[in-house]
């Protein structure tokens, strides 16, 4: 079996598609995807879609964390949720659209009947973190300093430099999304970032955990490329 972590897609169906495909995908592999599937790119809504079919008609085990984005726009729809008031301000707008709406004629009681209720069921079931030993797989990071029982959702979604910036206490290589590099971020044993900005014009990235094998696809192109990053665990002993 192998174990595929994937970055944030924000809309990008295109290279989403490519990428799974790319994979050679058997049973019983499995898929975990770090969340922020909506906003800023185009294709919101057709991710979700996309997402719930394959995981209807695909053979392979598939994780679905959840992102700050799918937090603010539970959130601005007035489901349970945080921070709606700042879902237009962090791309929320193109998600909308793909929904067939927009703030200036719709207001979020009206949009809400215009998201299908098989999206909404995908939001609100989606997992705050999900573990595959040696690793721990979340959004935005983990406090550094708190056991994995006593971690606070908002900081799973949100936090940024208390994290990347700082070893952790955890028994597990943190994978991670939410903060945008240029290149996969490879701080071992304590982490690695796996949010390469795709919607920014760079790529998404997508890390096989058994022989760390680093599959990606730059924005707007077909071609997947791969290749092993196992230097980068030499040192390391868990």
């Amino acid at each position: 079996m192998q174990t595929y972590v994937i970055g944030d897609i924000h809309g990008c169906l295109d290279e989403l598609v490519r990428l799974l495909e790319a994979l050679s995908l058997e049973a019983p592999d499995r898929l975990v995807f770090l969340g922020d599937y909506v906003d800023r790119g185009p294709n919101s809504k057709e991710v979700v879609s996309y997402l719930i079919h394959r995981q209807q008609m695909g053979s392979e085990e598939m994780i679905f964390l959840k992102g700050n984005h799918e937090d603010m726009f539970l959130s601005y729809l007035g489901l349970p949720g945080k921070y709606g008031e700042m879902f237009l301000y962090n791309g929320g707008g193109a998600t909308l659209a793909s929904y067939g709406a927009s703030p200036r004629n719709y207001s979020p009681q009206e949009i809400l009947p215009l998201v299908p209720q098989g999206h909404l069921n995908f939001l609100r079931q989606l997992k705050s973190y999900y573990v595959v030993k040696p690793f721990l797989c979340v959004h935005a990071g983990i406090h550094p300093n708190k056991p994995l029982d006593q971690q606070d959702e908002e900081e799973m979604l949100w936090i940024r430099d208390e994290f990347i910036l700082s070893r952790h206490i955890l028994p597990y290589t943190v994978l991670f999304g939410h903060t945008p590099q240029e290149q996969v971020l490879f701080h071992l044993p304590y982490k690695v970032g796996l949010d390469t900005g795709l919607v920014y014009g760079n790529q998404l990235s997508c890390l096989e955990l058994q022989e760390k094998v680093l599959f990606q696809i730059a924005r707007g192109k077909k071609k997947v490329t791969q290749r092993s990053v196992k230097n980068h665990w030499k040192e390391v002993a868990y």
